[in-house]
């Protein structure tokens, strides 16, 4: 069986969960991105189109229009594949068998866009992953189908997402599409009373207090890693770190420990971490700490923040 698909999504996230509906035989007959930013196409555009995919790339969602165009496609469903824009609920309700969205989160808890990185700030023990079905709030639609993700002491919300959320959201949408062909797809309501909900993680949120124990500074360093960064004041410039690890040592909170080809030892509250790539606001590009820290004249001894 296959089922008549409408897809909204965006990066190698939407192209790969395109490619798989595609290899079960699904007739996918639209693809909806965001506009083209400049640069390379989005690479759900270029599957889709390499595949003769209509791909639709209105600003908004929400117009009358982008309604309309979809309702004339009949889909029998919609599949939310990393999506950024708001997809309303006047689109949500045209497929006869209804919509389904991915969510790198255990829901109810992380709701909302930024869900890997307060996963790690916040210091879960487990990551996951959920495929929902969509209603007219942010991620509060009965779940389909959830798996846990494990985390490693030093994953960062990029290492996660790619090394191990990313292949196993893929896969989990497909099979919460072929559930719903063979007409097997549970609808598990979500309890409220353990639902959270954090905001986009931005600058405001990635300020280091190295006040804070080694476990907690770590978290932000490896939650913020790699957007948007966490980010410290030092030799009156902005400075954002990466490659957060745990490291031995004691001192007043934010003092630099050690410089080494490996990273930057800095104490904490209680501890010390070791940051082994940094970026100076406005530079284009992360370099290894010590040569960041050394080009703004600090040293063994100096003090961050």
């Amino acid at each position: 069986m296959a089922l008549r698909i409408v897809l909204f999504g965006q990066a190698a996230f939407a192209e790969k969960v395109l490619r798989g509906l595609l290899a079960r035989g699904d007739d996918v007959v639209a693809v909806y991105c965001p506009p083209d930013a400049g640069g390379k196409p989005d690479p759900l555009k270029t599957a889709a189109l390499a595949a003769g995919i209509p791909c639709q790339q209105p600003p908004s969602y929400k117009s009358e229009a982008v309604r309309a165009e979809i309702a004339a496609l009949a889909p029998e469903l919609i599949v939310l594949a990393y999506v950024t824009l708001i997809v309303p609920e006047a689109v949500i309700a045209i497929p006869s068998k209804g919509a389904i969205c991915f969510h790198p989160s255990l829901l109810p808890r992380r709701r909302g866009g930024s869900a890997i990185n307060w996963t790690l700030i916040e210091g879960d023990p487990k990551a996951g992953i959920t495929v929902f079905w969509t209603d007219a709030g942010i991620d509060t639609g009965p779940i389909l189908l959830q798996r846990e993700i494990e985390i490693d002491p030093d994953d960062s919300a990029g290492s996660l997402y790619y090394r191990r959320i990313f292949p196993a959201g893929v896969d989990l949408v497909l099979e919460s599409v072929a559930l719903i062909d063979a007409g097997r797809a549970p609808r598990l309501p979500q309890d409220e009373a353990l639902a959270s909900y954090e905001p986009l993680c931005r600058d405001q949120h990635a300020g280091i207090d190295w006040t804070k124990p080694a476990p907690r500074v770590h978290d932000l360093i490896r939650g913020c890693d790699p957007q948007p960064g966490a980010h410290t004041s030092a030799g009156g410039k902005r400075l954002r770190f990466y490659e957060s690890r745990r490291a031995a040592g004691e001192g007043i909170p934010g003092t630099i420990l050690a410089l080494a080809p490996d990273g930057v030892t800095i104490a904490t509250g209680g501890g010390a971490v070791r940051v082994g790539k940094a970026r100076i606001d406005g530079a284009p590009e992360k370099l290894p700490a010590a040569e960041v820290a050394a080009a703004l004249g600090l040293g063994v001894g100096s003090r961050l923040g």
